[in-house]
Order: structure tokens, then C-alpha cells, then sequence
């Protein structure tokens, strides 16, 4: 059994927490409250605006690797600090903005400080700074992170209704320089030097053959998980009215999923992470598949089918961030997590738009259709993964229970 968290991680765990919802809500969830009020002042067209997102995720993406190796030799304190300057930089540049292609550039420069700030980053972070143990403080970061949205959303609206969408992103510019970038530098103990291993590098992340099927399935369900979850989060309103629901039913009915996946992650921090994360992972897949396909087949209450995969969602963020800690082990971890999140981030940035094209041309069924045999995917992807685990473990398992020679005792 895993121990509780100790009292010295609160403060590291709490900065984390607080850097983590501004910068979610500074860059991932701004455009969903500001983006009509930049289409209709500028009348650069929602499609540009959203399409710039698109390319900061995919800039978030390419980088992600790069953070990861960086935070596997430095510690996360460096590079969550220049991660901070980045989104405040491009926040700048995004409020001042005079045309589109600077608009677009500006969301570029976020994008790199999201590759290098938000979940894998923080994740890397915990598990540089307390190794094999980070997996409590990981589950405990992601309580903090559920209430992003939550608390940015209202934030982001009062700011608009008040200073305008301008006004906004420099706000949050000025909240990352004085808030996050100390909580940063004054909270975040640096980590230990890493000694350099052999050809000079202290952040080699290779992988023995027996290792790559694991890593490769993960990262395949990574990617499929992140395809559907942006579909689902981007488009649930739509795909809830096509169900014959009021805009201000949906929207009821969507808030939901916050509190769902809240809920979950509560449970788990009380489980004290008595089992392998294997097995998190595996409960968070199931969760949102049966949700999933709940939702297309129309079975059961709607509340219910969201309930369920909400807190699939909130285990999910869970498993993703301590499972390869589990099967890969710190050394490697931080630099693991920056390639894990690549396909994730990429993902994230491309399936909105293939939703939005799905629904438009086939229409919201089959969208829901697609989003279920997505999560019957990840169910096979997972069996998949315990197959791998397993016989990755094997050759571990055959040279302990090799006998030893004959008179000797080792």
C-alpha cells in the first residue's frame, strides 16, 4: 500500500494545483468563452479563430518531447517557469493583436508554453522531484486540475463583460507573471542533479525490446482516448440537442461531467492507490465506453449515461499520469510522458474539426456511432496493454525463478 501524501507535498501539490487551472484556462479553455466576441469584433470568422487553436495544440505537441527530456534532466521548476513566460508572452501578443496572422502566431507561442506547462509537464514534475512514491501527489494534482474550467469559465466571462476580450488575455498575462510564475519559483523545490550516464546523457529514454509493444499500445490508446474525449467535450452540446434537448437542458445536463469526474478522482485519492494503476486505467476505459455506447444507443437517463462517463474521464487523468511511472520507472518517466503526450496533444488538436466535419456531412448519430466504436477500441487497446504488460514482465519473472547452479547459494 502506498502511503498517504506527506504533509511538506501540500505546498508543491497546492502551486501545482493553482499553475495547472489558470494555465488550462488561459490557453485550452479561453476561445470557448471569448471566441464569439473575437469573431464578431474582428470579423476574422470562428473557423480562423478555432483553427489557430488547432495550431497552438499541434505546436504543443512537437515541444512536448522536447519539455519532457528537459524536465527528466532539470527538474520541472525551469522549464514551468518558461512555460509560464511563453503563455504570458503569446497572451500579450494575442491581446494586442492587430490582424489574424499575428492572432495565429500568438496562439503558436501558447502553444509551446501548453507543451511545456499543463498535465504531462506537472506530471513530469511530481515524478522528477519524488520518483517511484509521486503517484499519490499525481492523483492528488489532478483534484486541482478538475476545477479549471469551472472556476476559469465564470472568470473569463466577468473579465469579457468588463474589459473585453483584449482586456482578458492580458489579465491572464498579468496572472501568470504574478501569480503562477512565483508559486513557481517560490514553491517548487529544484530537483536533484541526475548523474550523467554513459555517452554523456542523463536523460536517455530507450526502451528494451520487450518494453516497446507496452509502450506502443499505451501510446496508441492515448491517442484514441484523446480523439474521442476532444470530440465529445467540444461537441457534447450539439450531440445533446440533436437527442431533442434544449440548449439550457444540455447545458444543465453537461455540467454534469465536472462534478462526475471530480467525484471519481475523490474515490481514488481515498483508495490511497491500493492497486496498480493498470488497473485505474482499465476502470477509467470501461467507464467511458459503456458511456459512450450508452449515449449512441440512447439507453438509460441521459444524467446517468454522463454521470457514468465523467467519471470514467476523471479516472482516466489519473491512469495516464501514473501508469507509465509504474511500468517504465522514474528515471524514465518524465522524458516517456513527453512523447505519450505528442500523439495526445496532436489528437486533441485535429479531432474537434474531424467531429465538427463528421456532423455536418453524416450527421449527430453517426458522430455518437463513431465516438462509441472509439471506446470499444480503447477496450481492446487495453486488453491489449495487459498482454503486453505481462509479457514484458515474463523475461523478468524467468531470470528470478532461474535455479541456481548446483552448490552454490548466489
Amino acid at each position: 500500500m502506498i502511503p498517504p501524501i506527506p504533509h511538506r507535498r501540500w505546498p508543491v501539490i497546492s502551486a501545482l494545483g493553482i499553475v495547472q487551472i489558470l494555465a488550462w484556462g488561459c490557453s485550452y479553455y479561453l476561445l470557448t468563452v471569448l471566441g464569439p466576441s473575437i469573431a464578431a469584433e474582428t470579423g476574422w470568422g470562428l473557423p480562423w479563430i478555432f483553427g489557430s487553436l488547432t495550431a497552438g495544440m499541434l505546436a504543443a505537441g512537437a515541444v512536448a518531447p522536447t519539455a519532457g527530456r528537459m524536465i527528466g534532466r532539470h527538474g520541472g521548476r525551469p522549464v514551468l517557469a518558461v512555460s509560464t513566460g511563453l503563455l504570458a508572452a503569446g497572451l500579450v501578443l494575442l491581446g494586442l493583436a492587430p490582424n489574424l496572422p499575428v492572432f495565429g502566431l500568438a496562439w503558436l507561442v501558447i502553444g509551446l508554453g501548453m507543451g511545456s506547462g499543463l498535465y504531462d509537464a506537472a506530471f513530469a514534475t511530481l515524478g522528477r522531484l519524488y520518483g517511484a512514491d509521486a503517484r499519490p501527489s499525481i492523483t492528488a494534482l489532478t483534484l486541482w486540475g478538475g476545477f479549471s474550467s469551472t472556476l476559469c469559465w465564470p472568470l473569463s466571462a466577468f473579465l469579457l463583460a468588463h474589459l473585453g476580450w483584449r482586456g482578458t488575455c492580458l489579465t491572464y498575462a498579468a496572472l501568470e507573471l504574478g501569480i503562477c510564475l512565483p508559486l513557481i519559483l517560490g514553491l517548487i523545490p529544484p530537483a536533484a542533479p541526475r548523474p550523467v550516464a554513459m555517452g554523456g546523457r542523463s536523460d536517455a529514454v530507450s526502451l528494451d525490446p520487450a518494453e516497446r509493444p507496452v509502450f506502443l499500445v499505451l501510446a496508441t490508446l492515448v491517442t484514441c482516448t484523446g480523439i474521442a474525449t476532444s470530440i465529445f467535450s467540444v461537441h457534447l452540446l450539439t450531440l445533446l440537442q440533436d437527442r431533442g434537448l434544449s440548449l439550457a437542458a444540455a447545458v444543465s445536463l453537461g455540467t454534469l461531467v465536472g462534478p462526475s469526474q471530480v467525484g471519481a478522482r475523490l474515490l481514488e485519492v481515498a483508495n490511497r492507490s491500493r492497486h496498480h494503476p493498470i488497473w485505474t486505467l482499465t476502470g477509467a476505459v470501461a467507464l467511458m465506453a459503456v458511456g459512450l455506447v450508452l449515449l449512441w444507443g440512447g439507453f438509460l437517463s441521459l444524467a446517468l449515461v454522463l454521470v457514468i462517463y465523467g467519471a470514467g474521464n476523471g479516472l482516466y487523468s489519473i491512469g495516464r499520469g501514473t501508469l507509465p511511472l509504474a511500468l517504465f520507472g522514474p528515471e524514465r518517466y518524465a522524458a516517456l510522458l513527453g512523447r505519450l503526450a505528442k500523439p495526445n496533444l496532436a489528437a486533441q488538436a485535429l479531432a474537434p474539426s474531424a467531429g465538427a466535419y463528421l456532423i455536418a456531412h453524416a450527421g449527430a448519430d453517426a458522430t455518437l456511432m463513431a465516438l462509441a466504436v472509439l471506446g470499444l477500441i480503447d477496450l481492446a487497446l487495453v486488453a491489449l496493454l495487459w498482454r503486453a504488460r505481462r509479457r514484458a514482465a515474463a523475461p523478468v519473472r524467468a531470470v528470478d525463478e532461474k535455479p541456481l547452479p548446483q552448490g552454490g547459494r548466489g
